[in-house]
């Protein structure tokens, strides 16, 4: 029996999704997840378009050599699926990550140094073999999106980069009601590449641009990637655990590895640093950690039915029907309910995490307004003021990428189910 809180209750109780065992830890979305699940892809689309990123689609499959190049067959090859070959020449994986596709783009265009920083995202769907003690709903899957991004630039750039996305992504989550958000420097681990000489200088940026913009932070040591210190953050839910979602990373290794190139000023030939960037980690994981941040109180925006019309009797159908067909024209999820008593399809539509109920009877026909009910408040309003306030109020929040820094210095939690997913 699963508990209230946990998002796979939830998940059934709306309809959004299942497994089955010949796909395990892949997700079936039923309409209503599907429909959040894009929500949460036009949200990080939007940022990226006000950021100046450029998507792209990568294969997904690539031979070996490219995961040698990328360092990941050494450093990372038991988590991926392989497929079988006959000899080694041939052999490939399904991809755990994007990076080595966004390089090979950039690669073959010989960016100018006019031409940095270069911004390129993808949805990118991934999969890695994750064992199964570990695989847990939407938390832990072996099949999910990332919200990769990837900047191509020059040192110089790099702290500038780094501000711009540090400065982002306290409005980012406060959109979706994580207020508290802390924030680790994860530095150089055991297993990786470069000099240390490198790793000095990758790491005093991150930490700079941190103390630069009045960022609390604690150190992590040996939590960082193969190829490069990251910054990561956590947020804390409602229930006050905590969950690792975001992170930048700084590459030296990786555009060296794949012989990548710009042309500078005076015509020579120089590796760009590259920079791994992403807000949710996966599309699928910070849907699970929604639910179980907001359980069935979703907001409006994300919602899978907005609005929901109940007309008292038959004879207000028409005028109910009217009212939904209105409401549709503005953009809104909205569906009408007529079938049992007023009260029982309140509670329905409670059950049904539908935010904002309209009820319409003989008054509300007479005087061509409609009852309002959210949040356990109850107003009567016309019509078109009516149509007004649900536009606004269901409206899918904006993301202003140039806001200021929110954030504590919290120590985050290192759990299973706050696990990064860029490796």
């Amino acid at each position: 029996m699963l508990e209230a809180h946990d998002h796979r209750s939830l998940a059934e109780r709306l309809d959004l999704f299942h497994f089955e065992d010949d796909a395990p830890a892949m997700v079936y979305w039923h309409p209503n997840g599907w429909l959040m699940y894009q929500q949460l892809k036009h949200a990080v689309r939007e940022n990226l378009a006000a950021s100046g990123y450029r998507e792209v689609c990568t294969p997904q499959v690539l031979r070996r050599p490219v995961w040698e190049a990328s360092g990941h067959w050494h450093h990372f090859r038991q988590g991926m699926f392989q497929l079988a070959s006959e000899n080694e020449a041939t052999a490939a994986a399904l991809k755990p990550v994007s990076c080595p596709g966004h390089v090979q783009i950039v690669r073959r265009a010989l960016p100018s140094y006019r031409e940095l920083p270069l911004r390129l995202a993808e949805f990118g769907v991934v999969h890695r073999d994750e064992p199964s003690g570990t695989l847990h709903g939407l938390l832990r899957l072996r099949q999910f999106t990332q919200d990769d991004g990837h900047v191509f630039c020059t040192p110089a750039q790099a702290p500038h980069e780094v501000a711009r996305f540090l400065r982002s992504v306290g409005p980012f989550y406060a959109a979706f009601g994580f207020e508290r958000i802390s924030v680790g420097l994860s530095t150089r681990p055991p297993e990786r590449f470069g000099e240390d000489a490198l790793w000095d200088a990758a790491e005093a940026v991150l930490a700079n641009v941190l103390d630069e913009l009045g960022m609390p932070y604690v150190l992590q040591p040996g939590e960082g990637a193969f190829y490069g210190p990251k910054i990561e953050f956590v947020l804390t839910d409602r229930a006050g655990r905590r969950w690792q979602c975001g992170t930048i990373q700084y590459d030296f290794s990786m555009p060296e590895r794949f012989d990548l190139r710009y042309v500078t000023s005076d015509g020579a030939r120089v590796a760009p640093v590259m920079l791994h960037r992403a807000l949710f980690g996966s599309l699928e994981r910070f849907l699970g950690i929604l639910l179980e941040h907001h359980g069935p109180n979703l907001p409006a925006w994300l919602a899978p039915t907005q609005v929901r019309v109940l007309p008292v009797a038959d004879a207000h159908a028409p005028y109910a029907q009217a009212l939904v067909d209105r409401l549709r024209r503005a953009k809104l999820r909205v569906d009408v309910d007529a079938d049992d008593s007023v009260p029982r399809r309140v509670l329905r539509a409670h059950d049904d995490a539908v935010p904002h109920v309209l009820v319409v009877g003989s008054r509300e026909v007479a005087s061509e307004t409609v009852s309002i009910r959210h949040a356990g408040e109850q107003r009567v309003l016309p019509i078109v003021e009516a149509e007004s306030v649900l536009v606004v109020a269901c409206a899918r929040p904006k993301f202003d990428v140039a806001a200021g820094t929110r954030g504590g210095g919290r120590e985050p939690q290192r759990t299973p189910s706050a696990c990064s997913t860029k490796v």
